[in-house]
This record gives C-alpha cells, structure tokens and sequence, in this order.
C-alpha cells in the first residue's frame, strides 16, 4: 500500500461529487430560505471564529450550541429554530441528492480501496448517511462522522482526531482526500495525517503546504493509495 496507508477517508460535498451539479439546483432552496440560511452560516463562521482561538476544543453541546447561536441572529425560540434547522436545511438538502452525480470512477475507485482491504471513512460538516444513501454509496465505510458528532467544524483537531479513533488507524497511516486546502487538507495535516486534493482537470499547478498528492481523476487516487 502507498506510503504505509492503512485507511482512507473522505470529505463528502464537492469532493465525491462536483459542487456545480448541487449548485445550480439549489437556487430555488437558497431564495426561499435567505434568511435562515444566513443566520446559520454566521453561526458556523462564529463557532469557527472561536475554534481557531482554540484549535483543539470541542462542544459536546454542538448542535444546540448551533442552533443558539442561529435562533438569537433571527429572534426566535430555540426549540423552533432546531425543528427549522432540522426541516428546512438538514433534510431538504438530502432530498436533492438522489439527482446529483457522483465525479467519474469513484465507485470503482471505492470498491478497489475495500478490496485491498483498506478501512475507509466518512468525514463532513454536515450529516452525511442520507446523502450517502442517496448518491449509492450508504455500504462501503466502516465510520460516518459529521460536526454534530464530533463536536467540532473542520479545520479543527477534533474531528480528525474523533476520525482516527472511529478508524482504528494511527493518524500517520490515514490518508484524508477533500476538496478544500484550508478545511479538509490543514485540518487533517493538524491531526498529523496524510492528505489529498482534489482539483479541476486545468487547475494550476502549485504545490501547497501540507499536501502529499493533489489529483482530479480518481484513478489517479486509487493508483496512488494502492501502489
């Protein structure tokens, strides 16, 4: 196996499928729902704001914490904020994944990691059994992680740290693929595992700090991990 990898996980949007496809269905879903989505979007950049003043702290609290933080920005009760978080983000996004199509090779790519055998993962800021199950890939992961379990959003140490445990891996032995250099790539370098990006096909190619193999065709990736 490449560079000693035992485990590989993964971020789930814009890194198994590509951004653009939820995008441009979700143009009705962000007009109708502005507002909230807004309030909830500054209440995750506070709790970040306050995870990078301490990058190894967690909330057991998480998802009331979030849900505080966004029913104060919209004046409302947070038992009904939690019900609308739960309704109107949370669910409706899953309802538009049944639509969206996955980047081109990842399912050969992950049954060739399982084959090798590799334990393989799940990390993401959001719940991602639903989507899972949707986008056809619910079976393949030994551990589906997301911030209201952990406690904590990506870049912050917890998650990986939460990931590395739930994988029964040592951390230099994971190998962690994202599409975000500061979320997915410096969060899980932290946390002392390795790292690959995903990039567009004509991206420009620049080394970045903290990243062992940046790639944007998932043969590549599997040619990598399994060499």
């Amino acid at each position: 196996m490449g560079s000693n990898i035992t485990a590989v996980a993964f971020d789930l949007d814009g890194t198994l499928y590509p951004n653009h496809r939820l995008y441009i269905r979700l143009i009705p879903f962000l007009f109708r729902r502005c507002r909230l989505l807004s309030a909830f979007r500054k209440a995750r950049d506070q709790i970040r704001a306050e995870q990078e003043q301490s990058p190894a702290s967690f909330r057991p609290d998480f998802y009331d914490y979030q849900t505080q933080l966004t029913a104060e920005r919209l004046n409302m009760p947070p038992e009904k904020m939690k019900e609308k978080i739960e309704k109107q983000i949370y669910r409706k996004l899953e309802g538009y994944f049944p639509e969206i199509e996955l980047f081109s090779h990842v399912r050969e790519m992950l049954a060739d990691l399982r084959k090798a055998p590799l334990k393989l993962g799940i990390l993401s800021d959001f719940p991602p059994e639903n989507k899972l199950k949707h986008l056809g890939l619910g079976d393949y992961w030994d551990t589906m992680l997301c911030s209201e379990k952990t406690g904590a959003l990506k870049p912050a140490l917890q998650p990986f740290s939460v990931l590395a445990d739930a994988l029964g891996s040592p951390p230099e032995q994971i190998l962690y693929v994202g599409n975000s250099y500061h979320y997915d790539a410096i969060g899980a370098k932290r946390a002392g595992m390795k790292t690959a990006l995903i990039t567009g096909r004509f991206a420009k190619k620049t080394a970045k700090p903290g990243v062992d193999f940046t790639f944007h065709d998932y043969r590549q990736l599997r040619n990598y991990v399994l060499q």
